[in-house]
């Protein structure tokens, strides 16, 4: 009776142990994952910091680039508003939509896809010419037969005005392309921390310029307006670009500040739980060993 009575709290007692052992077990495991994940943020929020760090700097470059070239496509602008060249009924329309090759910079590139696909929806026959290959992935899947161009290695640094004019040159004297007026959409600089979708429009004929009410008023010949022609677009182009990449760096800061503040954000949770997990483990500990310690 003796030794079936003290038989009996050691098997219970046992099988606290194998229970308590077990939880440890579980314990542990979720610990050793939360401290990798921890890890693996504090990793990605160093690198989203960085790119941040590195984005303001490339902004504030980009916006200097970005006042300069304004000054070239105002000039553009005013002068089509001054000659009274106005765009003729039922013309043939040209878009090029200007975008880059770089990510993590929000939702810039969708905007100009937005604006481009609501425009072909009702005009389904204009051809489009697609600077960038991020706004080339977003457009080809709707619109494959309207693009006719396309244009890569944009947005790794700030759009000089050799890259423009060459881009300019490559659509003026491409044949399968025919247009009377061409219209660029582009990214807005607006702020810091605001863009918006807008468009450029641009006579493609000397027969337009030379049907503006005020262009006799600048007494040029033929050859003259052919130049002036492929300089009104090749300045637009630029503009477009320009602002384009600098409204894309202030979206990639933006992105990279709010990646940031998510990433240190999760951080705090996770070292929430694993402080709470741990704390749990230790108390289990104490347990065992206050267990142990009354059972003997």
């Amino acid at each position: 009776m003796l030794a079936r009575a003290s038989f009996t709290p050691l098997t219970t007692g046992a099988a606290k142990a194998v229970s308590i052992t077990g939880n440890q077990t579980r314990n542990m495991a979720t610990l050793k994952e939360i401290q990798g994940r921890l890890k693996s943020v504090t990793n990605i929020s160093k690198i989203t910091k960085s790119m941040k760090m590195i984005a303001s700097t490339k902004t504030t470059r980009a916006q200097r680039a970005m006042n300069v070239a304004r000054i070239y496509g105002i000039t553009s602008n005013e002068f089509i508003k001054q000659a009274g060249i106005t765009t003729p009924e039922n013309a043939t329309e040209l878009v090029v939509v200007s975008s880059s090759d770089k990510g993590l910079c929000g939702g810039i590139h969708s905007s100009v896809s937005r604006f481009t696909r609501s425009y072909l929806k009702e005009n389904a026959d204009t051809e489009l010419v697609v600077i960038g290959d991020k706004a080339k992935a977003q457009l080809q899947r709707l619109f494959p037969s309207n693009i006719k161009l396309n244009f890569n290695q944009i947005g790794s640094f700030t759009p000089t005005y050799e890259e423009s004019t060459s881009i300019a040159n490559a659509i003026l004297n491409n044949p399968d392309i025919k247009y009377d007026i061409s219209k660029i959409v582009y990214n807005k600089f607006v702020s810091a921390i605001a863009y918006e979708a807008d468009t450029m429009v641009c006579p493609n004929s000397v027969e337009q310029i030379n049907a503006g009410s005020n262009i006799n008023a600048y007494e040029a010949d033929a050859e003259i307006l052919e130049n002036l022609k492929e300089f009104l677009f090749g300045n637009q182009v630029f503009w477009a670009l320009v602002e384009g990449h600098a409204a894309e760096m202030a979206a990639k800061r933006t992105a990279m500040e709010n990646a940031t503040k998510n990433a240190e954000e999760m951080i705090q949770k996770l070292t929430l739980t694993y402080n709470r997990g741990r704390q749990a483990q230790i108390t289990n500990e104490l347990i065992d060993i206050i267990t142990g310690a009354s059972a003997l």
